[in-house]
């Protein structure tokens, strides 16, 4: 008998052998052998729990900076969805939003509560539980100048509190999510007092900052590499000439050189391949080492 057929019993949803295209903004990508929608957190923790320990789990938010592999993925894919939605001032200066909040409508939320010091969240792409697990940030501002604290489900069904200490966040990096699987269910953030109409003219400026220089109606998954010690990836990506040069149905926007984007029938090898044809060749060229930004996941096709 397989692990799929002695799945703990769930409030939420269930499904099996799901293609994972539809859920990232690249849209490529195999099957998962399953995917779960819980309905709230103790549905999330209680399934976690009576999960068999050996069974692989991978959380998957809105796939704004994922890659996932044409084979699909082993084991269980847990996406979030209305039951880790909210978000709502909390004290003062203070407010919460859930793992599958996006970032930009927590930008928005802060702004009308007049809470200052969020806007950069206008900027990024995705949701609170990626930003919470990269540190994600932009315009010189992230994730660990404005949070509190986090909330998260671990892979024994056990629900956590960290504090932003307990993160060891870095550039584009927490410790914390890098050694142990976590599942973020939402996160508590403090900014500054500001007058509404402020701050909506700072989140204006990044919007049109944003879309002036980057790709964002293709599909993409934001940044691709991230930026080396006194580097910006996207030059050194168009020093070496891969800027707008198809690959298979791959490329690197002509707009921005960090931004790989499917040109409309692009694989996932075609587009993990460029990547790494495009390190390969900066590394020979300039020495440089590019590390990925985008968490690429899965079986090769």
């Amino acid at each position: 008998m397989s692990w799929r057929d002695q799945l703990p019993p769930v409030r939420g949803r269930i499904l099996f052998d799901e293609p994972l295209g539809p859920f990232t903004w690249f849209r490529v990508g195999g099957p998962a052998d399953v995917v779960f929608l819980p309905q709230d957190e103790d549905d999330l923790a209680q399934f976690l729990k009576r999960l068999d320990p050996v069974v692989l789990v991978t959380p998957l938010g809105v796939g704004s900076n994922t890659l996932v592999r044409d084979g699909g993925v082993d084991g269980v894919v847990v996406r979030l969805g209305k039951g880790f939605a909210t978000v709502e001032p909390r004290g003062e200066n203070r407010i919460y939003a859930g793992a599958a909040v996006l970032d930009a409508i927590l930008a928005r939320e802060a702004a009308k509560a007049g809470i200052a010091g969020l806007e950069f969240y206008r900027g990024v792409p995705g949701a609170i539980g990626g930003a919470l697990t990269m540190n994600a940030g932009c315009y010189g501002a992230e994730t660990k100048d404005v949070l509190v604290e986090a909330y998260a489900v671990t892979r024994a069904g056990e629900r956590i509190t960290l504090s932003n200490a307990d993160l060891g966040y870095s550039y584009r990096k927490s410790a914390r999510a890098a050694a142990e699987p976590l599942i973020f269910t939402g996160a508590l953030f403090e900014g500054t007092p500001d007058a509404p109409d402020a701050i909506e003219a700072r989140m204006a400026e990044i919007t049109a900052r944003r879309e002036a220089s980057q790709p964002i109606r293709e599909k993409t998954g934001g940044s691709t590499f991230k930026n080396p010690p006194g580097r910006s990836s996207w030059q050194l990506v168009d020093e070496a000439g891969w800027r707008g040069k198809l690959f298979g149905g791959a490329m690197f926007s002509p707009l921005h050189a960090n931004f790989l984007i499917n040109t409309g029938e692009a694989t996932a090898a075609d587009l993990e391949g460029l990547g790494e044809a495009v390190r390969a060749d900066v590394k020979a060229r300039f020495g440089v080492e590019l590390d990925w930004e985008i968490k690429r996941i899965g079986r090769p096709g």
